[in-house]
């Protein structure tokens, strides 16, 4: 997992050093997942520092106990300048000159299953199962009890919640006129938090017997918790409004927003919370988001993952239902964060070139209007890499495979890179005149599965494998 900088500057008050930058939980899988050894080995060694961090940490740490009450966000959500992990308590509004209280830093984040996801992506893509039966096994229980403990049942639904949530959007910390923050059943919380219940079920029945059973003694695994947790990945509840995803419960009884008004009043409303606040009123009244919230489950989970997520919870998720979802909510967010379009890039795969454009130009332009000069935003660039590796090829890695769904793209007549995959060093995929070329570098390793849409390849070393793609090859 990459630490990713969105160049804001803490409050000395927080007792934040000066110059510390955020760290937002949704950017935690901005390095891609098929990346080169360096991106590879980043990841493995943030998420054992993450293992073994200290007292803010305690929801990923072994030593829990299962009586404490759950902690606040499973792990700071920040990183100080002199590489403290740490969650600022007040933020400053340049436009109003005001010291504002940072909900989101005391309510429930949740970077559990960000944390989850890049540890599974890396197993996958490296093949390491020394890392994912010992220290990677840990913290994946461990962050399934956290979500575990935050679901609370309802007899009049049937169905498990998690309340008392900030999401990744960051613009809604609370409900109007609340007194205290957070929010109920957040559509990417609430989701991920399956997907990550079920990983670790899959887990603990894929480890041999006599690890699982020492691993179960070293977490204090108890017998009725994995019955438990079987049961909530299948009846947390996901909230719909006319037809699509609800960011969060209650997302449709918030007011609108004049959108046209406010582009003819204000140059730039990427960041629509400092103008609202600046004006006496709170982003927390309308329906506007700062960064793609709902639409991030897109960019974690390709659009065969995210079906079954949601029919193994129990809701129909077609395609019409997922465009009409990502339509609804492009016309209502601001772009506040730099990695927003490289989210709706996943979403928009035929758009996509368009996206990265925007996220290069982004500390150059100094788009968000003065954070350039405290440092680039280096999830956006990563992000960069990140949609040219798995957005514009539809790669994933797993059940062994490297799974392929490319998409062309006008303004490229060509594109490509090399990667590491398991042990392989510098394998090449090539999209060009309606043809993928998988080029595998000779060694003594394993052949690679390649998976497509209608077929299935097998890749040996010193080989190249080159397939004409039928229309029905490309997803957008």
């Amino acid at each position: 997992m990459a630490h990713v900088t969105d160049g804001g500057r803490a409050n000395p008050r927080a007792g934040a050093k000066e110059g510390s930058a955020r760290t937002h939980p949704a950017r935690a899988s901005a390095s891609p997942a098929g990346a080169g050894g360096p991106a590879l080995a980043i990841r493995r060694s943030d998420d054992r520092d993450r293992l073994h961090s200290g007292p803010a940490a305690p929801g990923i740490r072994p030593q829990r106990s299962r009586q404490a009450a759950p902690p606040r966000a499973g792990g700071p959500w920040q990183s100080g300048s002199d590489g403290r992990e740490e969650s600022q308590e007040w933020h400053l509004n340049p436009r109003s000159g005001r010291w504002l209280p940072d909900h989101p830093a005391s309510a429930p984040r949740g970077l559990g299953d960000r944390v989850q996801h890049n540890v599974w992506q890396y197993c996958e893509a490296t093949g390491d199962t020394e890392f994912l039966h010992t220290r990677g096994a840990e913290m994946l229980l461990q962050i399934a009890r956290f979500w575990a403990d935050l679901a609370v049942f309802d007899p009049s639904t049937e169905r498990y919640h998690i309340r008392g949530v900030v999401g990744p959007d960051e613009y809604h910390d609370a409900y109007p006129g609340a007194d205290l923050p957070g929010l109920e059943d957040n559509a990417y919380t609430n989701v991920t938090a399956a997907w990550v219940l079920g990983r670790a079920l899959d887990l603990l029945r894929r480890l041999p017997s006599r690890r699982r059973q020492k691993l179960r003694d070293r977490v204090r695994l108890d017998d009725d918790e994995s019955p438990r947790w079987e049961e909530i990945s299948r009846r947390l509840w996901v909230p719909f409004h006319r037809g699509v995803i609800s960011q969060f419960e209650g997302y449709d009884d918030l007011a609108g927003l004049d959108w046209d008004a406010y582009r003819t009043r204000y140059d730039r409303i990427r960041r629509l919370d400092r103008i609202l606040e600046a004006e006496g009123d709170t982003v927390n009244r309308y329906k506007a988001s700062k960064q793609a919230d709902v639409l991030m489950l897109g960019y974690l989970f390709s659009p065969g993952e995210l079906r079954q997520l949601f029919e193994r919870l129990g809701y129909p998720l077609d395609d019409e239902v997922w465009r009409g979802t990502v339509d609804y909510y492009l016309r209502r967010t601001s772009h506040g964060s730099t990695l927003s379009g490289l989210v709706l890039a996943r979403a928009r795969r035929a758009e996509a070139w368009q996206y990265v454009q925007e996220a290069l130009e982004a500390d150059i332009a100094d788009i968000q209007g003065g954070t350039t000069g405290e440092g680039i935003h280096l999830g956006a660039m990563a992000g960069t890499l990140d949609l040219v590796q798995r957005g514009l090829t539809g790669m994933e890695t797993r059940e062994d495979a490297l799974w392929l769904d490319p998409v062309p793209l006008p303004a490229l007549s060509e594109y490509g890179f090399s990667m590491r995959y398991r042990r392989h060093w510098g394998v090449r995929i090539r999209r060009l005149n309606g043809q993928l070329e998988i080029g595998v570098p000779d060694s003594e390793e394993s052949a690679i599965r390649v998976v497509l849409a209608d077929r299935a390849v097998t890749v040996a070393p010193g080989e190249i494998c080159t397939l004409a793609l039928k229309a029905d090859d490309v997803s957008e």
